[in-house]
């Protein structure tokens, strides 16, 4: 075979693997250190969909004013959310202050179970047939 012809074609078998191959994107969730429950749950549960999705997930945590008096209470947010995302993803960098912007990133976990398959059996056992009355 022609050595040419050969690097040719392992060149479009890397073009074709490189065009089909899944980038991983980088997406951000800012939330604010007084952030209700409600509000930190439809977070987390978008985050959920990212990191199942195989994309990078940055929360940052903004502060304003007298807020920066308090960010033990917003790390303790940030605590939370690693905790609530725990199952599919892992800590990158953690919270960590820049500025007025805490920020944390967390990426998607591949050793942990993506979605959990029903193990249930399809169909119940079927039932013994009832048996026969003694003869007398």
């Amino acid at each position: 075979m022609d050595y040419g012809k050969w690097k040719y074609a392992q060149q479009k078998k890397e073009q074709k693997a490189k065009a089909h191959a899944k980038k991983s994107e980088l997406k951000g969730m800012r939330l604010r250190p007084n952030i209700d429950a409600h509000d930190l749950k439809f977070k987390t549960d978008k985050a959920r969909e990212f990191l199942e999705d195989g994309d990078k997930c940055q929360f940052v945590m903004l502060f304003r004013g007298r807020q920066m008096a308090h960010q033990g209470m917003a790390r303790q947010t940030m605590l939370d959310i690693v905790t609530l995302l725990e199952d599919v993803s892992k800590v990158e960098q953690p919270p960590k202050m820049m500025g007025r912007r805490m920020t944390m990133m967390l990426t998607p976990d591949s050793t942990g179970p993506k979605k959990a398959k029903d193990d249930s059996p399809a169909s119940p056992p079927a039932a013994a047939p009832p048996a026969a009355p003694p003869a007398q």
